[in-house]
């Protein structure tokens, strides 16, 4: 019986050898070019952010803010390769200043930095310690601007010790009452939320300054019904300048 001829040695170990060699060659020349293009970027002079050009740094929305804050964030960047700027902790240290509620950073070709930013709104003035300070929808600390007008009530029952949940809480009874009373806000000068559920209002009625317990609920209504009453309760009790008006039902004079 004839032997079977031996089969020719498979090929297939070798094609693999081959494939394994090609792959190692591509990585290693691919991690030859990243390094090179990287090198390129970091080291080439047209990717610089020159200090001599002011454009080289372009803010948007910064209307209430500090400049120099900004500015002082970005300061050690001058000189340097835009694409050697970390843009996400530059985000996080712009979102760190008081008056900024969101920050966008982004490079712009060849040479230069965008900033956008998001300002907090305020809401009211708060009394903090010997300072003045205005106070947003949020419940932060906002330091006032330099020659800014804000035309804003004056929130009691802000501590700049309190937790932000504590302060949202005086906040959100500072909103309650803009809810409640609509366009005859603009007669509130004072919102005391020391107790938030027992909200008490300074208003001008008729040239007159009132203090107003309005409690919690049905602000608005309780407000418009002692509006609707005053002229004739002013008549009765011209010197009394303290009501409760917590019962709907009724409006009582505190002497």
């Amino acid at each position: 019986m004839a032997r079977e001829p031996k089969k020719p040695v498979s090929n297939k170990r070798t094609v693999l050898w081959r494939l394994a060699l090609v792959l190692v060659c591509l990585g290693a020349a691919t991690g030859v070019s990243v390094y090179a293009v990287h090198r390129y970027l970091i080291h080439n002079s047209k990717f610089v952010l020159s200090g001599r050009r002011s454009e080289w740094l372009t803010v948007a929305g910064l209307r209430y803010g500090s400049p120099a804050k900004v500015n002082r964030i970005f300061a050690e960047d001058t000189d340097r390769s835009v694409f050697s700027v970390p843009l996400e902790e530059r985000r996080r240290r712009l979102l760190a200043i008081d008056w900024v509620e969101d920050a966008a950073v982004s490079r712009v070709w060849p040479d230069r930095l965008a900033v956008r930013i998001t300002e907090r709104k305020p809401v009211a003035f708060v009394q903090v310690q010997s300072s003045v300070m205005l106070i947003d929808g949020e419940g932060m600390l906002l330091e006032p601007p330099p020659q800014a007008q804000f035309s804003f009530p004056v929130l009691y029952g802000v501590r700049a010790e309190d937790p932000p949940a504590r302060r949202m809480e005086a906040v959100r009874a500072l909103l309650d009452v803009e809810d409640g009373l609509g366009a005859q806000m603009k007669e509130v000068s004072e919102v005391n939320a020391v107790d938030p559920g027992n909200i008490q209002i300074v208003a001008q009625v008729d040239g007159h300054v009132v203090d107003l317990i309005l409690g919690e609920d049905n602000l608005g209504p309780r407000y418009r019904n002692f509006i609707e009453h005053y002229r004739e309760i002013h008549k009765r009790s011209p010197e009394v300048k303290t009501f409760d008006l917590r019962l709907d039902d009724r409006i009582t004079a505190k002497e």
